[in-house]
């Protein structure tokens, strides 16, 4: 796994994110998972309540591992990924900032998915949407999502309300939404709209990118802070107010894991000091969980 300040050094956004897929590929077929990546785009692991009728016995036999055969309309897939450009996503304590990493993720699944023929869109915000591409599968296409992540962010405050109304319009039909923020905003505005994709049957994963600054407060001198999206200057003595700090921060934390499993949306914290391929792990674990629930609703 390569560490995130050396692939940040990588200039070109797209090499980073095909870096990322393939030393992940490269993780899976070392790892006690051997046999998953090859099949990825027409089986999916075995899970409790799944039909037996539809394991593939041969594949059993070459990995002694439980495979289920995919239909078709699991592997169609359509996905739009929303990339919180905000102020706030400007701060990093390990030479690149949440914005770089965020950005970077969204490039990573961007590859993976048009790499097993899924069709991929994006939307940009800070306090208002500023790109849209909606998904597509087609030559050229990738290109145009890599470039338009590539633009830096000149958002001020987040407002997660008005881009997850807009995906709701614009997205029509039942696909898969990936939100990347670091959310630090009034959990009243996630909790109001989130449920508007959810109402529309929409399948959500939520990465929430975190620097491990943020969650510690581990300044060792009082000095001036600036709020980034606000513009306020405090003056802080990092000994005297951690305590407070941290845990107000774990307490919105917990209030947007617990907002998420509310609405049964997959919520996965992301440390922006931890290898992408742990992010990417995370996410087709959340699909698979998610394409678990999905099907026992119907089926009930």
């Amino acid at each position: 796994m390569l560490d995130p300040k050396a692939l940040m050094a990588i200039r070109n956004l797209e090499l980073r994110a095909r870096t990322v897929v393939e030393g992940f590929w490269h993780g899976i077929h070392r790892s006690p998972y051997h046999g998953f990546s090859v099949e990825f785009t027409e089986y999916r692991p075995y899970a409790q309540g799944d039909d037996p009728r539809y394991l593939d016995w041969r594949l059993v036999a070459r990995t002694d591992r439980y495979f289920i055969k995919k239909f078709e309309d699991e592997t169609n897939l359509r996905c739009s990924l929303l990339v919180d450009g905000s102020r706030s996503m400007n701060f990093g304590s390990g030479g690149y900032t949440k914005a770089e990493y965020a950005r970077t993720l969204a490039a990573t699944l961007a590859y993976f998915l048009s790499h097993q023929g899924d069709a991929t869109g994006l939307l940009t915000f800070d306090e208002q949407v500023r790109e849209y591409l909606p998904a597509r599968n087609r030559p050229g296409h990738l290109r145009h999502l890599m470039l338009a992540l590539e633009k830096p962010a000149h958002g001020s405050s987040t407002d997660v309300a008005a881009p997850l109304r807009r995906i709701a319009e614009l997205v029509r039909k039942r696909s898969l939404i990936v939100l990347i923020s670091d959310l630090l905003a009034p959990i009243e505005s996630l909790a109001t709209s989130l449920p508007l994709l959810t109402a529309s049957r929409h399948e959500v994963v939520v990465f929430q990118v975190i620097d491990p600054a943020e969650r510690t407060f581990d300044f060792d001198q009082a000095a001036r802070f600036l709020d980034m999206e606000s513009g306020r200057d405090l003056f802080l003595d990092p000994s005297l107010a951690r305590a407070e700090y941290v845990r107000r921060f774990e307490a919105h934390m917990e209030s947007v894991r617990g907002t998420c499993e509310g609405l049964g949306i997959s919520h996965v914290l992301l440390d922006t000091s931890k290898p992408l391929e742990f992010a990417l792990f995370d996410f087709l674990k959340a699909r698979s969980m998610r394409g678990k629930l999905i099907r026992r609703n119907g089926a009930a």
